[in-house]
């Protein structure tokens, strides 16, 4: 039996429900195809189905086969819709703002379809181009994106040694790098009390990674002036640094 004779059957009376099941077992395969769009989300598939399903079954009983409109066009934004609203809804793990959400998923989509084209992850340059967004809004979503899912503390992850533990293992930690927080404070105001060639000469030197017969053309000495130039100022520098560190903090 042909498609529009189902629905005809389906409008009749108080409607043919063989008619309507029909129709649903005909087009279902379509929901699937949808809802496996979504899959890459991380979403269960078994969950998206029955999104898609519910989803064409209100298509089926708000289609109207009088308008001459194909029964998947009207279909397939139905089922969409539904789909994006159950990721809008229920699919996230922080709130996120609906429009940040709506473009991750675009995002990720698109990651999709250009791993699945080249064979490989595509770069920030390649989905904002495939989407026509900037670089930033790209990256805003991918940012997005990463609320979706709530990792659990007790998941474990392999560290550079290659040994297991748990997300939890890794806070806490005590961070050495904050000792460098206080040197740079020190070395900072040691600098100011320096002359203005001397600190022009290290910022070339150890910031910019000039070699001394560079940095001895840009300011107009000789080399061997720079270079006393340089020894001046580090060996002041080392001074008001070891001066500051016997200061008692108290």
């Amino acid at each position: 039996m042909g498609t529009r004779e189902l629905f005809v059957r389906s409008r009749q009376g108080q409607g043919d429900l063989d008619a309507r099941e029909a129709l649903v077992a005909r087009f279902l395969p379509l929901a699937r195809k949808l809802a496996r769009r979504y899959a890459g989300a991380r979403e269960p598939f078994d969950d998206l189905m029955q999104v898609a399903s519910l989803g064409l079954v209100k298509a089926v009983d708000r289609f109207d086969p009088g308008r001459g409109l194909a029964f998947s066009s009207f279909a397939v934004p139905t089922i969409l819709g539904d789909l994006g609203r159950y990721f809008r809804d229920s699919g996230w793990s922080a709130h996120v703002p609906r429009g940040a959400q709506e473009l991750a998923l675009r995002v990720q989509q698109a990651q999709e379809r250009l791993t699945t084209s080249t064979g490989r992850s595509p770069s920030v340059n390649e989905l904002a181009e495939l989407l026509e967004l900037s670089i930033e809004e790209v990256v805003e979503a991918l940012e997005a994106a990463a609320a979706h899912h709530a990792s659990s503390l007790d998941v474990s992850v392999d560290d550079a040694d290659g040994e297991s533990r748990s997300l939890a293992d890794g806070f806490g930690a005590q961070d050495h790098r904050f000792a460098l927080v206080d040197a740079t404070a020190t070395i900072g105001a040691a600098a100011r009390r320096l002359s203005e060639r001397e600190r022009e000469v290290l910022a070339l030197r150890f910031f910019d990674d000039r070699t001394q017969t560079e940095i001895a053309q840009q300011i107009g000495v000789s080399q061997m002036q720079m270079s006393r130039i340089l020894r001046r100022a580090l060996g002041r520098l080392t001074e008001l640094t070891d001066a500051a560190s016997k200061i008692d903090p108290k």
